[in-house]
């Protein structure tokens, strides 16, 4: 079904890996970490413009939230007209209702292949789309701090042992890397929170309780799960990136603000 995704995400992988293989070994840790993260920072930064699309249709309906709580208001007992007059005050201020939600639709499968061409470096691949079977056993072999790039924390010992590593070392690495990735998502969402209850009161309940569900789910996934280093790794640079980029953008939107002199932006 990602096929159409998982070829250019491997590509991309496959290009840093070549990369820094060259300054580095191409079988070292360092190459494969910087590798994934790049590759992390690559597709956010080609997906910049959707989000910034998201976030200014979000703030073209918090500009509309007075006008929309009057109709609420006035037609509640009407659900017919107070629809059909939501939609008409969007048509003519040029907004849409599922604005924020489109482009996040159109990231998922993006994300969704990223993280699988991380979890295709398996001990029987014989390749990973782009990558042949030298360069799953590159991955496979390379290591963060005793680490396995490719195996988890709730591994059993005899096969971690089998790669070269063991418990204490994937604790040592996995959990730090799980508890940042947490911090990061908690924040992010939390900074969002604000403007959730503003465009969609109706959702803030469930937005706050993902604020904590979230964070927890990365922790427990992480601990009990076949989640690899690797792909704790990308967890980490996405919610990081996530949570720089939402403040980044945030400045860029309501720096076009006047105090007074709302415009929607085009």
């Amino acid at each position: 079904m990602f096929d159409a995704f998982l070829y250019p995400v491997s590509a991309i992988l496959w290009f840093w890996h070549k990369v820094f293989g060259a300054v580095a070994s191409q079988d070292s840790g360092v190459a494969w970490v910087l590798s994934i993260v790049f590759l992390v920072f690559t597709l956010r930064l080609l997906l910049v413009k959707p989000a910034l699309g998201a976030l200014r249709a979000g703030r073209r309906t918090q500009a509309l939230a007075p006008q929309l709580q009057k109709i609420k208001e006035k037609y509640g007992k009407d659900r017919q007209r107070m629809a059909k007059e939501i939609q008409k005050l969007h048509a003519d201020n040029g907004s849409s209702p599922l604005g924020g939600c489109l482009p996040a639709l159109v990231q998922l499968p993006v994300f969704l292949s990223l993280y699988w061409v991380l979890r295709d470096f398996t001990p029987d691949a014989q390749s990973n789309h782009v990558f042949d079977r030298a360069g799953v056993e590159s991955f496979l072999n390379a290591d963060l701090f005793g680490a396995k790039l490719g195996n988890w924390l709730s591994q059993p010992a005899t096969e971690l042992a089998a790669f070269g590593t063991d418990h204490a070392h994937m604790i040592a690495v996995g959990v730090p890397l799980m508890l940042i990735a947490s911090l990061a998502t908690f924040f992010s969402m939390r900074s969002s929170l604000t403007r959730q209850t503003t465009t969609a009161p109706q959702a803030a309940g469930i937005a706050k309780l993902m604020m904590y569900l979230a964070p927890l789910g990365m922790l427990v996934s992480g601990s009990f799960f076949p989640v690899p280093i690797g792909v704790l790794l990308y967890f980490l640079a996405t919610n990081g990136w996530t949570l720089g980029q939402q403040h980044f953008l945030t400045k860029v939107v309501d720096g076009k603000r006047r105090p007074g002199r709302w415009r929607s932006p085009r």
